[in-house]
């Protein structure tokens, strides 16, 4: 059975972590893959969420207050 879980290169990831960035064990295993990510560097994340697709977000779950909230700020 290999050590090597598909889709992840772990020596190839702590080697970054720790040498290259610096990390701790314990940064290191605290953070989410997007903010391993992030840190990488911006060619190495997500694209930014542009506008068009923020409204599309917007319409679809739109931001929604309780009637208490509401009573409240009135």
């Amino acid at each position: 059975m290999s050590d090597r879980h598909e889709g992840f290169d772990w020596p190839a990831l702590m080697r970054v972590a720790y040498q290259g960035l610096g990390l701790s064990p314990a940064a290191f295993w605290a953070l989410t893959p997007s903010e391993f990510l992030t840190l990488l560097g911006p060619e190495n994340g997500a694209a930014p969420l542009r506008r068009d697709a923020f409204d599309a977000l917007l319409a679809r779950f739109p931001d929604q207050r309780n009637e208490d909230e509401n009573d409240r700020d009135g």
